[in-house]
Formats: C-alpha cells, sequence, structure tokens
C-alpha cells in the first residue's frame, strides 16, 4: 500500500480520525499516509491531535495505550518532524508524490529510526512517555 494515491491517502487519514480504518491497513506507510495529510491538510502544531487520534484509533481497533504497547510519544514527534520537513523540501508535489518520495528514501524502511537511536533508548519507557532525543544522530531536516 505504499503506492497511494491522493484519494486513498485522505481515507486513510480520514479513517484513522474517525477510528474505521481497518487495522490491517494501518501499515507503515499508512503512518506516513497519516502525517502527510495531517502536515498538508491542518499544519501547524500537530501533535496534540495526531497523539489524540492515534491514541483512540489504538483502542478502537483493541490495543491498548499502556507502557509496553500502543502510542510512542518519541516516534511520533520524530516522524512528525521528518514529515514536515519533506513537505518543505517539495513545494508544490502532491500528497501521493510526496509520500512516494518519503518512502523511497530512509523512511520507507520500518527500521528508520533506528538510525538516530540506539534501541535501548528508543524502546525505554521514558521515550514512550515523552520527547526524548536522538543518541545516534539527528534527524534529517
Amino acid at each position: 500500500m505504499s503506492e497511494m494515491t491522493d484519494e486513498e491517502m485522505e481515507r486513510v487519514a480520514r479513517g484513522v480520525l474517525a477510528c474505521t480504518l481497518p487495522k490491517e491497513e494501518w501499515t507503515h506507510a499508512a503512518h506516513f499516509a497519516f502525517a502527510i495529510w495531517m502536515q498538508t491538510e491542518r499544519g501547524g502544531d500537530l501533535l496534540p491531535a495526531v497523539r489524540a487520534a492515534i491514541c483512540a484509533y489504538n483502542v478502537s481497533t483493541g490495543g491498548e495505550n499502556t507502557d509496553t504497547a500502543g502510542y510512542h510519544e518519541t516516534i511520533t514527534v520524530a516522524s512528525l518532524a521528518v514529515v514536515a520537513a519533506h513537505v518543505a523540501a517539495h513545494p508544490g508535489a502532491t500528497r501521493a508524490e510526496l509520500l512516494a518520495s518519503l518512502l523511497a528514501g530512509p523512511c520507507g524502511r520500518s527500521d528508520w529510526i533506528f538510525t538516530h537511536w540506539t534501541r535501548e533508548r528508543l524502546l525505554s519507557l521514558e521515550a514512550r512517555r515523552e520527547w526524548v532525543p536522538p543518541d545516534l544522530q539527528p534527524l534529517p531536516g
């Protein structure tokens, strides 16, 4: 599902916001599609809205937001920062083009974040609950 159209990205984003997206469609690409849609549709400080949406979505699909599962603050903040920088670097690109180009780079790998954080630091309780800066290398942009 990494090759999405603008319309498919909107369907994913609205599905997350409405808690109607089927759980099996909440893929790595869908996470970035949601972030890109939110950035281009709403802009500004997206973290509170994205945090609330992901937490609600997790619960709606039978998940939990605990100290060991569900919502992860550092991963969300990092992903939003990468998306904001990517959108800013590609003015005039469609949402689908933004997603395709983002996923064609390092962020296309589901383990992209571990080039910036050690597993121990990123998977810590502290990082799940609050923003923890990278300990390997800074985020791009």
